[in-house]
């Protein structure tokens, strides 16, 4: 199982890399403001470092504490007598709502807004925004994963498949793809699309601070954080941060002290003219 999420995941990832960033050249929703190749450098160096610096520190990945805590029967849903159909979608579901959760925290604790922030500078939105996390922020959700991983006792497929799928959604729903209306609405039913979530990465504070999920749309509903559309449209909305907004503030190094410079506030109500 380890080998399969050591090269089944890349290569997933790779192929569907490939495609978002193929269909949204094809059917962009929004004209980009910046220069692509500045951007692109920025954005894989910070994932290429993150994912270096995890290796490093926290080598014991979310689907190998899953297979440890199988092996030793440990475990909230190895302690009861479900399917392992069951027990996967259960693992899946609470997963997500983990993440949401998670991302509702990085925006209300100053200190972790501090690590996530950087996600928000980017000034367009395109695959690659997908992958840029600060890799503070990534050691600490890769953390609290396999925390949770290690509670629930989850079965270690599922855990590959939720990997697999968030990274997917994630490069998908930060995607300039522009989707037909009727299409997009019967999607947001069930998975998070480009348009929803591309409210949450406006400059305007209510805007931002709405539309959390990440694979599952349901939670912004139910947690009431869910908000249709920007007010300026797509095509009129602004991305980003009032902060950070120059072209020194884009560059690799930049992003990588970001969070230890500026000292504003969680979701700051500047710039929401």
């Amino acid at each position: 199982m380890i080998a399969e999420d050591s090269l089944l995941r890349p290569a997933v990832f790779g192929v569907l890399l490939v495609l978002f960033t193929s269909l949204e050249s094809l059917f962009p929703q929004k004209k980009r403001t910046q220069k692509r190749f500045h951007r692109w450098f920025s954005n894989f160096g910070v994932l290429v470092i993150g994912t270096a610096l995890a290796r490093l520190i926290v080598p014991l990945a979310p689907v190998a504490a899953a297979i440890w805590v199988h092996s030793l029967g440990i475990g909230i849903l190895n302690s009861v007598d479900i399917s392992t159909l069951v027990s996967g979608v259960l693992t899946f579901i609470l997963l997500d709502l983990l993440i949401y959760g998670q991302h509702r925290l990085f925006h209300s604790v100053p200190l972790l807004w501090r690590l996530h922030r950087m996600h928000h500078t980017d000034l367009d939105l395109d695959v690659t925004s997908g992958l840029r996390f600060h890799p503070l922020e990534i050691l600490f959700s890769l953390a609290i994963k396999i925390l949770a991983v290690c509670i629930l006792g989850a079965p270690p497929v599922a855990v590959l498949v939720f990997e697999m799928v968030l990274n997917g959604t994630s490069m998908f729903n930060h995607s300039n793809l522009r989707i037909p209306l009727i299409l997009e609405r019967i999607l947001r039913l069930f998975v998070v699309t480009p348009d929803m979530h591309r409210v949450h990465h406006s400059v305007i504070h209510r805007e931002m601070n709405s539309n959390f999920g990440f694979n599952i749309p349901v939670w912004d509903r139910i947690f009431k954080t869910y908000l249709s559309s920007p007010s300026r449209g797509n095509s009129g909305m602004t991305i980003g941060l009032p902060i950070f907004r120059d072209e020194r503030s884009i560059k690799l190094i930049s992003l990588l002290v970001q969070p230890f410079v500026d000292s504003s506030s969680p979701g700051s109500k500047k710039g929401d003219g």
